[in-house]
């Protein structure tokens, strides 16, 4: 079953509506042998796009990914780098922001792990939390951020500048030649009960739960209402927003897979090539190398 990225794909043009959007859709394979074929074959390709992109050293891509808690993140980016040339990418986990990430602007954590040229780089987690979880709960920027007091005494407007600033520069990244792709993990509320309570039963994956974890099931609808508005205010051509069903994790694995693969195909890119005297020097070497063995 062929997937089409655009199913999921909002880039500015229709408005994404939370309640209307499915958190599990018909499974893309008929057994796991099969999932495993499936994501073999994808990864093969991004491998091969990926090193390209390292030798023609002009672009850059960056993967946010942002979902609700036991969403599948960490899971999902680990399922689809495995396999691909460590040279050529990295990830970033963003937790709870440190005393000197505070000291800095809100997206300043974010901006020194951005991705070289020749690299892709995943983003579990970003500044957008500055729109999620601080919007949800606004005494952490009034309180830990410590910005200046005329700046907070409308949270709207400072809402609505951080929408505008994140828009400005993830336009910014494009036109300096990093693709930015965004993924929205979009689980369901009893799905995520599920993996919460797996989390507690196990002891493999104790690690894993954190008693907020459950407050924070108490703001469910505040957090669909903000994750709703994410979208919205910055999904763009040139940074799209993926709203990826999350239920299913071999399905969301697929899909996720699948865009990365359509846009890495999508760059023009092509191998290095030597002139002449390069190619001059480079034969003459061969000689050199062979002499060696003498």
């Amino acid at each position: 079953m062929k997937i089409d990225i655009k199913d999921f794909e909002y880039n500015g043009e229709k408005k994404f509506k939370i309640k209307n959007s499915v958190t599990k859709v018909k499974d893309f394979y008929e057994s796991a042998e099969e999932y495993e074929l499936m994501m073999a074959e994808i990864k093969e390709v991004i491998d091969k796009r990926q090193s390209l992109m390292y030798a023609d050293d002009r672009y850059a891509m960056l993967m946010i990914f942002q979902a609700s808690d036991a969403a599948g993140k960490d899971g999902t980016i680990k399922a689809v780098l495995s396999g691909i040339n460590p040279a050529g990418i990295s990830v970033h986990s963003f937790k709870r922001p440190t005393q000197e990430e505070l000291n800095h602007d809100f997206m300043w954590r974010n901006m020194v792990k951005m991705p070289e040229r020749g690299k892709m780089v995943f983003h579990n987690r970003s500044y957008y939390e500055e729109l999620l979880v601080v919007k949800v709960h606004p005494d952490i920027l009034l309180k830990s951020e410590r910005l200046p007091l005329e700046l907070t005494k409308d949270l709207d407007k400072v809402w609505e500048h951080r929408y505008e600033d994140i828009r400005n520069y993830e336009k910014y990244l494009n036109r300096n030649g990093t693709v930015v792709l965004k993924f929205f993990l979009n689980v369901s509320k009893k799905v995520q009960a599920e993996r919460l309570i797996e989390r507690i039963k196990d002891p493999t994956k104790n690690w894993k739960f954190e008693e907020g974890d459950v407050k924070e099931r108490e703001f469910w609808n505040d957090y669909q209402e903000v994750y709703e508005e994410m979208v919205n205010q910055t999904a763009a051509k040139h940074a799209p927003w993926y709203v990826v069903p999350a239920d299913d994790k071999k399905n969301m694995r697929l899909i996720v897979s699948s865009i990365i693969l359509h846009h890495i195909k999508a760059l023009e890119m092509a191998y290095p090539e030597a002139d002449e005297a390069r190619q001059a020097t480079l034969l003459q070497l061969i000689k050199v190398i062979e002499q060696q063995n003498e």
